[in-house]
């Protein structure tokens, strides 16, 4: 497809058929997305596809208290684990997790609770010796490291568009990333990126919804005015 309509078109699916994916295919879309932009063309991605239910089943199990939490502190009125938050407000809401896994385990379970089943599961990982990560010694948080990683991830969700697949990309299980490595045989020089989905949609998206450039982008300064069309 063209490549506007691919960006402005490939939103996240969580929803799948059983409709089976090939490992041929997986393997032609990772072969386009090796492509992605990444520093000093290191390549510094590794990715696990995993397929065995117990491995699959596992992992779920990781997510799921995560995800929990997540929904906790979104009914709070906050936005999870975010760097500036109210940190009373979140523990609090993190409390009542519990509850919200009560309540989901009386109901059919969405995306989280069969997490296990979905068509293709990629496990992304980032060799910290390969990453120039400038932030290394900061005093705050900062994301550079995700740089050469995550565009890597976009372009498999792209790539994956091309043969008629949808997917996600979760860092959900990085919330327990040593349990994640511990599955995976994944050495302590190498961290977890992330988890993604993918899978034939139940639904392919057409339309998305996001705000527009002016109210993000702006000329000169973080207070300068908005870039609009000429």
């Amino acid at each position: 497809m063209e490549l506007i309509d691919a960006l402005r078109t490939t939103g996240a699916v969580r929803d799948f058929r059983d409709t089976e994916v090939s490992d041929d295919t997986v393997h032609r879309v990772l072969d386009t997305a090796r492509f992605a932009p990444n520093g000093g063309n290191r390549q510094a991605w590794r990715v696990v596809l995993v397929k065995d239910p117990g491995l699959r089943a596992a992992l779920r199990d990781v997510y799921l208290p995560g995800w929990y939490e997540y929904l906790a502190q979104a009914a709070a009125g906050l936005t999870p684990w975010a760097v500036v938050t109210d940190r009373r407000l979140e523990q609090e809401s993190v409390a009542r997790a519990p509850e919200v896994a009560r309540a989901a385990a009386e109901g059919p379970g969405g995306f989280a609770e069969h997490f296990d089943q979905v068509p293709v599961m990629l496990v992304l990982l980032a060799d910290l010796s390969r990453l120039a990560t400038v932030d290394r010694d900061a005093d705050h948080y900062t994301m550079v490291g995700g740089a050469s990683i995550y565009p890597f991830g976009w372009s498999i969700l792209l790539a994956a568009r091309e043969e008629g697949l949808a997917g996600v990309m979760t860092t959900m299980v990085v919330r327990d990333e040593d349990a994640v490595k511990e599955l995976l045989g994944v050495p302590d020089t190498v961290s977890v990126a992330g988890v993604l989905a993918l899978g034939h949609p139940v639904k392919q998206p057409t339309r998305l919804r996001r705000q527009p450039v002016e109210s993000f982008a702006t000329i000169d300064r973080f207070d300068g005015p908005p870039l609009g069309p000429a």
